[in-house]
Parts: structure tokens; sequence; C-alpha cells
């Protein structure tokens, strides 16, 4: 079954928050609305560093479109199985995907969990409005909230699994709101990862920087697995959206962002790692 994670702390002064009609409200009485689509903004404008931070409407759409064509689900595969695998619980697993997007992981996770006969209760969070609404509409069972990685609003040592995929890690507050011996599964680009859509768009590939095996503060390393295959990207439109839901289209040249729209096929390679992190 899959409901819900319910553990929200308020993101201003880290009290529980309780549901009350529509809303959730904490004792110091900051209430927050639940939107019609099931998700509630918990990022106030006193966290923001932009009006509108994260992905835009149009990024989101563009990753919803790519991930849509299952070009990424033997990450989804993998990231699932670092999840259940680790072992089950006679209660709900509580798993946090912090960087959530449109929710495609999330509901990869759902649907292994469900075929497990594994309980999850499940929170999806991500700094974008956008994001989160996008998720909300597709999934109604799990909770969704807008907010950010370095504040979250969740109580501590309430999470037995947490996601960080393709984001940005911050091991403070990931360490905090993990149980003890809860796991922080992580996903990074690897060395080759895009590779032949970089060698079009930039002059010249950065040098890869060396990997960093030491855990961060509060975490052991509990293992690491790598995702790597190759496969064919057919049409401008779908490498068009490849590159609009990367960091890479804001990086790119006019000149590389132009070679890569005269694109109809592309061969890529895949390369993620994904390191499994302990709670001490």
């Amino acid at each position: 079954m899959i409901t819900p994670f319910q553990a929200l702390a308020c993101p201003l002064d880290g009290a529980p928050l309780i549901p009350a009609g529509a809303a959730w409200r904490c004792a110091s009485g900051h209430s927050f609305d639940i939107a019609a689509q099931g998700h509630t903004h918990l990022l106030p404008v006193q966290q923001k560093r932009s009006r509108d931070p994260g992905d835009s409407k149009e990024m989101v759409s563009a990753r919803r479109r790519f991930l849509e064509t299952g070009v990424y689900a033997p990450i989804a595969a993998a990231v699932s199985r670092a999840v259940l695998d680790a072992g089950t619980a006679d209660r709900p697993l509580a798993c946090l995907d912090a960087g959530c997007g449109e929710g495609y992981y999330l509901r990869s996770l759902a649907g292994a969990a469900e075929a497990a006969g594994q309980d999850l209760a499940v929170l999806g969070l991500d700094i974008s409005k956008w994001a989160v609404l996008a998720a909300a509409k597709q999934e109604r069972r799990m909770g969704w909230v807008v907010g950010s990685n370095a504040n979250l609003p969740v109580l501590p040592a309430t999470l037995d699994r947490l996601l960080c995929l393709f984001g940005f890690p911050v091991y403070p507050e990931f360490a905090r709101v993990l149980r003890p011996g809860g796991l922080l599964i992580q996903v990074d680009a690897g060395p080759d990862h895009l590779r032949e859509l970089r060698e079009v768009i930039y002059p010249v590939l950065k040098p890869e920087r060396p990997l960093n095996h030491t855990p961060p503060p509060g975490f052991a390393l509990d293992g690491q697995d790598s995702v790597r295959y190759t496969t064919d990207l057919q049409g401008a439109a779908l490498i068009a959206d490849l590159l609009l839901m990367t960091p890479h289209l804001f990086r790119a040249t006019a000149e590389g962002r132009a070679r890569a729209a005269a694109l109809t096929a592309l061969r890529v390679t895949v390369d993620v790692r994904l390191t499994r992190y302990r709670r001490g």
C-alpha cells in the first residue's frame, strides 16, 4: 500500500505540522494550505533565492516527456531495488525523494513496492512549484511538497530511505531526518554520462573530477553500483527534451545549442553511479 508520509515539520519553526481540514498547521499558528491537486507549499518566501526557483514549467514538461519514453527506466529500476532490497519493516517504510521533479522515480518505486508487497509512506519534495504540481496531478496517493533540501520540512529521525537523484545533497539535513540505520540513496552522473551529446554542444569536454569515496559526516558507505548502457534517441524533439532537462542547456554556447538542434538521431551513453550511505 502507498500512503502519504505525514511527519511534516513547519518550515518556519520546525514544530510538527498537524492536518487541519484543507491545511497543515503547527502549534505556533503557522498555516499552510493544501492545494486542490493535493500538494502543499512549504517554502517560505524568506527561504527563496529567486521568485520562481527550480526548474521552469518548460523544463518540467520536457523531463516528463523524455522520462515517459522509458529511456531512464533502468535507472529507476536500480533505485527501486536499492530501496527495497536494503530490508523491510513491520511498518510502512518512510521514503523521501529530495528533488523529486515530476515524480517519475517515485512512481516507479511505488510500482515495485506493490509488486513486492511492501508498504511505503512516501513524500516527494522539490523546490520547483511546477515540478510538484506535475507530480501531484499524476499520483494522489503520495505526499507532495514544495520545499528546499537546505531546510527539509520533515521531523527529525522519521525517514527510513532518502533519495537524492541527480540533485543537490545537503548532508547535515539528510542526517537529521533519517533514522539511525536509515539509507541515503544518491544517483550522480558518471564520467561518460551523455558524453556523445556533450561532445556535440561543447568544443572541449572538461576533465572529470576524481571520485570522492569519503562518506559525508554521520554516514557510512553501504555500497556503490553503476548503471551503464547505450540507447538510441530518435527524433529532434526527443533530443531537444533531453537537452532542456539538463544543466547543459544553460552551459552550452549558442553554437553548441544550434548543433544539437540540428540532430535528428543520436546514440548516447547512460552512465550513472548509485551510492548507498547508511545513517550512523
